[in-house]
């Protein structure tokens, strides 16, 4: 019951609270020429130091799982991206990221200002990695999505597979996320601002590689990492649910 109450008093607060928040501050990012991507220092360093506890991070979590649900699938539409079975280590740099003005997310900045606890971020990333991930995320739909797929897998195999790897698991000491089972719309939009300068955070190894990318090619890359799925991490079929067994 408690959890029920704080999910719905949460999202019954969550525009008006985004509306009242002060605006986040702006720090340099990959337009600046002294830009440096993950760098491991301040509020970054302290989290990451610091031992996650699932337990107490299913209850730091209680808010969270307002936008991105109790079972952490987001929503198919893209509006919040899945974050169930996420490294530890991209959750903790991206709330810093968007903590510090390094990424801008005014939905989010409201609720990654209050995360002011170096302990609770970890708890809180250690309990989203956790969890098994949502096998009915959503995928690109369209009536070529056969063609599409083939289209992105060619690419991804040709400049993605290395930092992201075969079946999207990519490289927690890295900072590389998780591609299995996130949203279609999310990935495409997030690969469309990395390539066109408004993800400012990102990986300016990333950026190089994306940059050339067309329209067309960003809808075939994102519809194959839409389809990919790791083997060992996934939720059991059916409706996803938080804490639910790995397959």
């Amino acid at each position: 019951m408690h959890k029920i109450l704080t999910v719905a008093l949460s999202l019954a607060l969550v525009p008006a609270f985004a509306l009242a928040a002060p605006p986040a501050p702006k720090a340099a990012g990959i337009e600046s020429k002294d830009y440096q991507w993950a760098k491991m220092e301040g509020e970054l360093k302290e989290a990451l130091d610091k031992k996650g506890d699932v337990k107490r991070g299913k209850e730091t979590y209680e808010i969270c799982g307002a936008c991105h649900l109790p079972s952490g699938a987001g929503r198919s539409d893209g509006t919040f991206p899945q974050l169930a079975g996420q490294h530890s280590t991209v959750l903790i740099k991206q709330m810093a990221d968007i903590r510090m003005g390094l990424r801008d997310n005014p939905t989010m900045y409201p609720f990654a200002k209050e995360m002011t606890d170096h302990q609770d971020l970890a708890d809180t990333a250690a309990y989203i990695q956790s969890l098994c991930i949502p096998v009915d995320h959503g995928k690109y739909e369209g009536p070529d999505a056969a063609k599409q797929v083939a289209a992105g897998k060619e690419l991804y195999e040709k400049q993605c597979v290395e930092c992201h790897k075969a079946n999207g698991e990519g490289v927690k000491e890295k900072f590389y996320p998780v591609l299995a089972g996130q949203h279609y719309k999310y990935l495409l939009r997030q690969m469309t601002e990395i390539r066109d300068g408004h993800r400012r955070n990102a990986n300016p190894d990333m950026v190089k590689v994306i940059k050339p990318y067309t329209n067309d090619q960003l809808v075939a890359i994102s519809a194959y990492q839409a389809s990919l799925s790791m083997p060992g991490s996934m939720c059991k079929a059916g409706p996803a649910k938080g804490g639910a067994k790995k397959k």
